[in-house]
């Protein structure tokens, strides 16, 4: 905290999807952080600080409606409510947050456009590529049921595929620490 310039206080985000594009969605990662919905605009709710050249990644997988991937089964009846929405629009995102001083809370509105679906992981940033390295090797760590068919190879090489420009090593030196556990679960068989 003695080094952390805070440029935004008590931020909260919260993202409300589409369901005429997205069947189901989960949060990867900050479980424990998950607020109520009506606490978003509950000031007196504590939430996060922001620090100056940090940033917030939140990865939520999803499954989209009529494709393959779904998790849970569909309800026999559908949704008890008419669906109907903007199928050009996949997400809305609402950001929430207070200034370094304290006061009111100050909200923004971004919608996500259906177009930003990308098809296949080689079309996605090499930011969001090693994000998904990051929230994989997380994912197996903590052995969660979701982790699906990737092993620690997999996460090595979608790292290394998104290194990108990574001037203080910190890509390169996540990519060596998923190789230290590669050769630790080799040890352990």
């Amino acid at each position: 905290n003695s080094t952390l310039l805070t440029v935004a206080k008590d931020v909260k985000l919260q993202v409300e999807f589409n369901p005429t594009v997205v069947a189901e969605y989960r949060l990867v990662g900050y479980e424990n952080r998950i607020l109520a919905r009506e606490d978003f605009r509950n000031d007196k709710v504590d939430a996060g600080e922001i620090g100056a050249g940090h940033t917030l990644t939140a990865l939520y997988e999803i499954a989209l409606v009529g494709a393959k991937g779904r998790r849970v089964e569909p309800l026999r009846y559908g949704n008890t409510t008419a669906i109907t929405g903007d199928r050009d629009e996949l997400a809305f995102l609402r950001i929430r947050h207070k200034s370094p001083e304290g006061g009111s809370s100050r909200e923004q509105r971004f919608p996500i456009a259906s177009a930003e679906i990308k098809t296949a992981l080689a079309e996605t940033s090499t930011q969001f590529r090693f994000a998904a390295a990051v929230a994989a090797f997380g994912q197996l760590l903590s052995d969660s049921k979701y982790r699906g068919e990737m092993r620690l190879t997999d996460v090595a090489l979608l790292a290394r595929s998104a290194l990108g420009t990574d001037p203080e090593g910190y890509r390169r030196e996540f990519v060596k620490l998923v190789g230290l556990a590669e050769m630790l679960q080799v040890a352990q068989k």
